[in-house]
């Protein structure tokens, strides 16, 4: 990973659009994919010279108003827009952690995670690491080995293009929300040696980690091939948790009635017999980050 990521990001940004995509004209050949810096500064108001340091890493604390007008000029939604704002360092209220304060999970909290014995719940923080599951989401996640990053489960673990059924999707929402912790945490040792790890050893992650799409966990449907029960289709909600910001509780679900319902029943029923005949493995969590066993 670099050091310039403001600049990196509006690069990227640029790169994507074309000049009908923000109703300007195309003159003459184009040397540059996507947008001229010169356009974006028009688009944006700003003089040029600047908006071309800003790319460069020359200068890295645009005003809030520049950056309203730069997310505007970019057509960035809203996920883009305030990750561009933490990139400038203009985030109000900048809440950064450290990467050791979003490591631990509160009794209370791996407490209410046990209360739904019915669905997948568990606790990740920024870089995806999963912090803490319940019985049902250890289950959900058993063929992978271990269950300890999304990332790294979705793009290097054997399982990953098998389990996820539309890959391609799974693996863009993953980086997307990988590249959202940049925003917060660019200079995170675990994060850096997340990124250079999945670099290294995977094309596709190399591929979409230069595309800087930017995409917060909020809700949507994902579609698994569980070895054990076959298709399952589950709508998740994400929740900030207030009490340790960086962390995520992520509570999957299946529509009541449906066949994934019945089939998440049964993957419990599995995992409790397994668990009643294997006792060792009920105490079972996720490693924590940095864990060399990783």
């Amino acid at each position: 990973m670099d050091d310039n990521h403001l600049g990196d990001f509006l690069r990227a940004r640029r790169a994507a659009l074309r000049p009908h995509d923000v109703g300007m004209p195309s003159h003459g050949t184009r040397r540059v994919a996507g947008l001229r810096r010169e356009e974006v500064a028009v688009l944006a108001g700003v003089n040029a010279d600047y908006y071309t340091r800003l790319e460069q890493g020359r200068e890295r604390n645009p005003s809030p108003q520049v950056i309203d007008a730069l997310s505007h000029a970019l057509h960035l939604d809203e996920d883009a827009g305030t990750h561009l704002y933490r990139l400038a360092g203009a985030t109000p209220g900048d809440d950064r952690l450290s990467p050791h304060s979003t490591g631990r999970v509160s009794p209370a909290l791996r407490q209410l995670m046990d209360g739904y014995p019915n669905t997948p719940a568990f606790v990740m923080n920024r870089t995806l690491d999963l912090l803490a599951v319940n019985a049902l989401a250890q289950a959900l996640y058993s063929a992978f080995a271990p269950a300890d990053n999304l990332a790294r489960m979705t793009f290097l673990d054997p399982a990953g293009p098998t389990f996820y059924t539309d890959w391609n999707r799974a693996a863009q929402a993953t980086v997307a929300n990988l590249r959202e912790a940049t925003g917060f945490e660019p200079d995170n040792p675990r994060l850096r040696e997340l990124v250079n790890t999945l670099t290294e050893h995977s094309t596709d992650f190399a591929r979409l980690w230069q595309s800087h799409t930017v995409r917060g966990k909020t809700q949507d449907a994902k579609h698994f091939l569980h070895p054990d029960v076959g298709p399952l289709t589950l709508t998740y909600q994400a929740f900030d948790v207030r009490e340790a910001p960086g962390q995520q509780l992520v509570i999957y679900h299946a529509e009541p009635g449906s066949p994934s319902a019945h089939s998440l029943h049964l993957l419990g029923s599995l995992h409790a017999t397994r668990r009643q005949a294997h006792p060792q493995h009920t105490a079972d969590q996720p490693t924590q980050p940095g864990d060399p066993h990783r």
